[in-house]
């Protein structure tokens, strides 16, 4: 559903008239804060199939910091390919990092390890590398990636609409302090039946995300 389906979807279940534009009057811009609001609710209560992406970033040798270009610091990462050598690389703490980087002799080759380390001047996260890669590698970063706040009428909603929808009526129904039939709290319930429902239904897309596996 795009932005303005979904404040139109809400719009109708309070009794109150569709608008043709999210800035259309200041009820609906309140409503569009809250649809934005339980979109991201929604979208961190689940690794969501919609969600899944692959960023890339290839390396040059010498050089063992790279900006996760497009990750918006709304980045889970899930697995990480080293493409070019055929395995899997394996996440460092900060402090391993460090110590590796400043009390020991870092080495070069192809990289086997990653840790964040901030964000660029465009919000994207940074990643270190080791061993400090010593040619062109391509890796490949699995991950969650939630989406930026819906904006335009036409941003288009990636994850399931009923939660959204009916988290964000129940947020409008609290600040309203009235819905005529339909207490909040019966709203807030309504929403978690709907966000249950749609994980049991996307969990079938990766069934292995329900099983706990002892590291």
């Amino acid at each position: 559903m795009t932005y303005l389906q979904l404040i139109n979807a809400v719009l109708r279940r309070l009794r109150v008239p569709e608008v043709s534009s999210v800035e259309e009057n200041a009820y609906s811009m309140l409503i569009g804060d809250f649809v934005n609001d339980a979109k991201n609710t929604v979208e961190v209560a689940w690794d969501w199939s919609a969600l899944k992406t692959t960023l890339t970033v290839t390396t040059a040798a010498d050089i063992f910091n790279y900006s996760l270009t497009g990750s918006n610091n709304s980045v889970k990462i899930l697995d990480v390919v080293n493409d070019t050598s055929n395995w899997f690389l394996t996440y460092k703490t900060a402090h391993w990092m460090n110590n590796t980087f400043l009390n020991l002799a870092p080495s070069t080759g192809a990289p086997k390890y990653y840790s964040f380390n901030g964000l660029d001047s465009e919000g994207d996260n940074l990643v270190d590398l080791y061993p400090i890669p010593d040619d062109v590698y391509s890796l490949r970063f699995n991950c969650i990636l939630r989406n930026p706040e819906l904006v335009d009428a036409a941003d288009v909603l990636l994850i399931p609409s009923r939660p959204v929808i009916h988290l964000a009526l129940a947020l409008a129904a609290r600040e309203r302090g009235e819905t005529g039939g339909t207490s909040t709290l019966e709203y807030f319930s309504m929403a978690n039946d709907y966000l249950s429902d749609a994980i049991a239904l996307d969990a079938n897309n990766s069934p292995e995300s329900l099983i706990f596996v002892e590291v």
